[in-house]
């Protein structure tokens, strides 16, 4: 039995078009998105430093008071045993907790724009033009730079970063991305996962409690929102569907598999 071809869905906007939309979003992101998520992320890893600084300078006082405490009371040798690494496995809680999902949702946005390039380039998504490439990379390298900016938080508190991607989400994307076989498909795909990044995002703005991580939130947020207009944009649906940033579908701590 012959395999039936799918029509390809084509772009409802000229590559002309896509090509001007993505310069004003770069040049948008670089000259008021970065800066803000830069001094934002600033302000709140000096504030996790010097809370993390106070710690373990209480953490030693303690520390060397009890071992005051056991020379006094007894004359055999004791060792004390201390993580030399300043690196902490405890389970992340609070903003650093909503940062660590947010990097992970990041890095799965990264790595599914990343595996359309490579679809494309293999021919596996027929004529794809060239603005559509750069629209990819740009978008791509947007949510990488994301990623980054709450792992930096995630580090200066001493824990490792979250270089994975949202393992709960996996599944839905390569299943979704497994129909992905023309342009039109792919940019389903992407704007699937911007508006659970502007949900998710929306949604993280309440629920993060320091006014730096929440600072970092909102910078991050009318990026991705400006992705899903574009994208609605070449799907030829309107580019702001909701007249307020909606939170069904955005993502939650208890779904965070690390």
């Amino acid at each position: 039995m012959k395999r039936r071809m799918r029509t390809p869905e084509p772009m409802a906007i000229s590559e002309a078009e896509l090509i001007t939309l993505t310069q004003g979003l770069d040049d948008l992101h670089h000259d008021v998105g970065m800066p803000a998520m830069r001094a934002a992320v600033d302000r709140w890893t000096d504030e996790i430093r010097t809370s993390r600084r106070g710690f373990l300078l209480g953490a030693g006082a303690v520390v060397g008071g009890a071992v005051l405490a056991a020379c006094s009371t007894s004359s055999s040798p004791s060792t004390t045993t201390m993580g030399g690494s300043g690196t902490t496995t405890a389970k992340l809680s609070g903003d650093l907790a909503v940062a660590a999902l947010a990097a992970s949702l990041e890095n799965l946005a990264v790595a599914a724009y990343g595996d359309v390039l490579t679809a494309a380039s293999a021919g596996k998504l027929g004529t794809v033009p060239p603005a559509v490439g750069t629209f990819v990379t740009t978008v791509k390298a947007q949510h990488a730079q994301h990623a980054q900016a709450w792992n930096s938080a995630i580090t200066a508190a001493g824990h490792p970063a979250v270089t994975g991607p949202d393992k709960a989400l996996v599944p839905t994307v390569d299943t979704a991305f497994a129909k992905v076989t023309d342009v039109g498909r792919a940019a389903k795909l992407a704007l699937m996962l911007e508006d659970i990044a502007g949900a998710t995002y929306q949604s993280a703005v309440s629920a993060v409690k320091a006014k730096s991580s929440i600072q970092v939130a909102a910078s991050i947020q009318p990026v991705e929102l400006q992705h899903a207009a574009i994208l609605n944009f070449v799907l030829g649906q309107y580019p702001v569907p909701n007249a307020f940033s909606p939170v069904a579908g955005a993502r939650t701590l208890s779904d965070y598999t690390g």
